[in-house]
């Protein structure tokens, strides 16, 4: 018992000793890790803990507060650590390879850790992958169908050198769409697809932001396909930007909504019938997007949000003389143009939209 309490001390006081990098998930970098693998000598968060738990070959878990540990493990775990593993199983991650987070999905961080552990893949003995070969990619991908009814095979082809993503119907010869890479995007997008690889790509096609829903069934496929647009896109803003730093460039890569959701919209004189619509919030464009259905393939409509200083601000009350049946929290987002007005469900709603709408406002 006083090994069991005394280990555990000498653990947590290991987890917690600066310059270690042991406060944080060495995966994800979640705070407080309350997990580790003896086997590798890191410290890793309970979710990271499951992915670890099934590849036994290369990593094996115990939880820092429930598990006895003996005094050897706490030996290997004090010779290595987060920063020793970094620098050994991150020594060369590309610049365009995206590092998932704690809130990304989940066949981010699997294919994350398998690159690092499983497959090697960042060890100081490989060479970079140069990003124009590594954004050339062929292959099948599900695509969502007309009509959002069903995913059909489609050949994608994806060409960092040409610039272009282009995908084929089964017999055509010829593209059924060729995509610029200057204005590509991918992000997750698994519980909207409702696919555990589901991917969104958008671009832009005679000046509207185009929708395609896909997935992959195997899971290293799917997050090779985003790292290969990734990689496209660092090659194009390496080539059109070549004196922008690095660390400006590689946010701009691919980006995520930062935030998506139902509320209920007026029209341009205020008097229209509110109608649901499915929203998403574009900081990087500062565009906020408006569907009928969140798996459409085109927006009915965007508000481009400027700054404060150039007449943009949001508030949670409405303009004079619109009335609003429901006893519901409502946002009036005003612009230059003209005041939008919007209904969300509850007060948390309400709030999360109002902080990322302000978000975007107060940007640089």
């Amino acid at each position: 018992a006083m090994d069991y309490d005394h280990n555990k001390a000498l653990l947590l006081e290991l987890q917690r000793a600066a310059g270690t990098g042991n406060d944080r998930c060495a995966d994800c970098g979640d705070p407080d890790p309350e997990w580790a693998s003896y086997k590798l000598g890191i410290f890793i968060c309970l979710n990271c803990s499951g992915i670890h738990r099934n590849l036994p070959e290369i990593s094996r878990v115990k939880s820092l507060r429930l598990d006895f540990w003996e005094s050897n493990l706490i030996e290997f775990m004090r010779n290595h650590g987060n920063l020793w593993a970094k620098a050994k199983y991150e020594a060369k991650v590309p610049p365009y390879y995206y590092i998932p987070k704690s809130h990304d999905c989940m066949v981010l961080k699997q294919q994350w850790i398998r690159a690092k552990y499983e497959r090697g893949e960042f060890l100081d003995t490989g060479v970079c992958p140069d990003p124009c070969s590594a954004g050339s990619r062929e292959g099948c991908l599900w695509k969502l169908g007309k009509g959002r009814r069903q995913f059909q095979k489609r050949q994608f082809l994806l060409s960092a050198k040409e610039g272009v993503m282009k995908y084929y119907t089964k017999e055509s010869k010829v593209p059924k769409a060729v995509i610029s890479v200057e204005t590509l995007n991918a992000m997750f997008q698994v519980e909207k697809i409702g696919h555990n690889h589901g991917l969104q790509i958008t671009y832009i096609t005679d000046g509207q932001t185009r929708n395609l829903f896909v997935y992959h069934e195997s899971g290293k496929e799917i997050v090779d396909w985003f790292n290969a647009i990734r990689a496209a896109r660092y090659h194009y803003l390496r080539t059109t930007f070549p004196n922008v730093p690095e660390l400006e460039l590689i946010p701009r890569i691919t980006r995520s909504f930062v935030k998506e959701g139902y509320m209920e919209k007026t029209g341009p004189k205020q008097k229209e019938a509110f109608k649901v619509r499915w929203f998403c919030l574009d900081s990087q464009e500062r565009n906020l997007l408006y569907f009928k259905n969140p798996l459409d393939a085109f927006a009915q409509g965007q508000v481009f949000i400027g700054r404060k200083d150039e007449g943009y601000e949001v508030r949670d009350d409405l303009p004079q003389k619109v009335w609003v049946k429901k006893k519901k929290p409502v946002i009036t987002l005003v612009t230059p143009v003209r005041e939008f007005v919007f209904i969300c469900d509850n007060d948390r709603q309400q709030r999360e939209w109002m902080d990322a709408l302000s978000g975007v406002i107060t940007q640089l």
